[in-house]
């Protein structure tokens, strides 16, 4: 089963780094059919990549939305900011190898680009196996059930 057919919007979020990014990352989920909801930032102008991570989290968190992409110029912050909520499993890829890993046995639910090191064809890929690769299951269970903080 695809991450996608929950019937969940995917979560989108940015830092202005990842503002052009975002706009190829859209165009591809809709020529696939995938609904987003996007948390921001709007424009490429400078701003604190927080104010739009947080309310993705949330989202993610809540079930509101499922699953989320995030990007940023290294994804580092971004990233940092959404595992800071306990719902939240974002991992920073940047090859289609780690988007894979980080579904099959991390049960990912955020997808974290870093817009400064990935060309946008390589984005994709990476967008596409995230999104395409289900979770493993198994010993990665137990693994992922202590991950939270209690």
């Amino acid at each position: 089963m695809k991450i996608t057919d929950s019937g969940k919007n995917v979560a989108m979020c940015r830092a202005p780094a990842g503002y052009e990014l975002q706009s190829i990352i859209e165009g591809y989920l809709e020529s696939q059919g995938i609904e987003y909801e996007d948390f921001g930032t709007t424009s490429a102008e400078s701003c604190d990549y927080p104010d739009f991570a947080h309310p993705a989290a949330v989202a993610v968190e809540e079930g509101r939305c499922y699953p989320g992409i995030a990007m940023c110029g290294t994804g580092n912050g971004i990233a940092m900011t959404l595992n800071k909520h306990q719902g939240v499993r974002a991992a920073l890829c940047w090859n289609k190898d780690l988007a894979r890993l980080a579904r099959e046995h991390n049960d990912a639910n955020v997808l974290v680009l870093p817009a400064r090191f990935v060309e946008p064809a390589e984005a994709l890929a990476i967008v596409d196996v995230f999104l395409s690769t289900p979770f493993e299951g198994g010993r990665h269970v137990r693994r992922i059930e202590k991950i939270a903080v209690k």
